[in-house]
């Protein structure tokens, strides 16, 4: 859980640098009250639609709140090491996925790279915010609803959107499935 906790004091500490209340962080996010204080609290990880909408809020890129040390370029992530990468705690999340970051240690990046495992009774959880998302299936079956659309995507296949639209994913068939998820938000 020192993830969980890392990643909630950070926020906190951008939040108070800037002034902010909880409320208005709240606010400014579109994520609640009381989702914002378990987050800095240490008692839960935001899921990566959660965080990109603090971060913004907070003015930081999505990596600010997952980094702990610079790497000089290319950073390579081998998949033996793909667990030290886990954005979140032991396990999957509430929504049934595991993210592990492909890009920590690159504070300069313009892009966030993902690969997310889905277990096979997962929920879908909507997200909605400013950038781009490149999806590329790797195993599995994985619905994806954009808007009002759904689609099926199966290994080798790939998604790309506007993030604004609202979307969730999650794997299908009674199956687990992984993606690789490449966010891109402007400053």
């Amino acid at each position: 859980m020192a993830g969980v906790h890392k990643v909630g004091a950070r926020i906190r500490s951008y939040r108070e640098n800037l002034g902010m209340s909880v409320e208005e962080l709240a606010a400014k996010s579109g994520v609640s009250r009381e989702a914002v204080e378990d987050v800095e609290n240490g008692k839960v990880l935001p899921a990566l639609g959660a965080l990109t909408k603090l971060s913004r809020a907070l003015g930081q890129r999505l990596g600010t709140f997952m980094d702990d040390q610079f790497k000089p370029d290319p950073i390579i992530t081998r998949a033996a090491d793909l667990d030290a990468r886990k954005v979140a705690c032991e396990g999957f999340n509430d929504h049934g996925y595991a993210s592990y970051s492909l890009a920590l240690g690159k504070p300069d990046r313009h892009m966030d790279p993902f690969r997310i495992e889905f277990s096979a009774n997962g929920v879908s959880e909507a997200s909605s915010h400013e950038g781009e998302e490149l999806i590329i299936c790797l195993a599995g079956e994985v619905e994806l609803v954009y808007g009002g659309e759904t689609h099926v995507l199966k290994a080798g296949d790939t998604a790309y959107y506007n993030s604004v639209v609202k979307h969730t994913l999650k794997a299908l068939g009674g199956k687990p499935a992984s993606i690789y998820g490449i966010v891109f938000m402007p400053f």
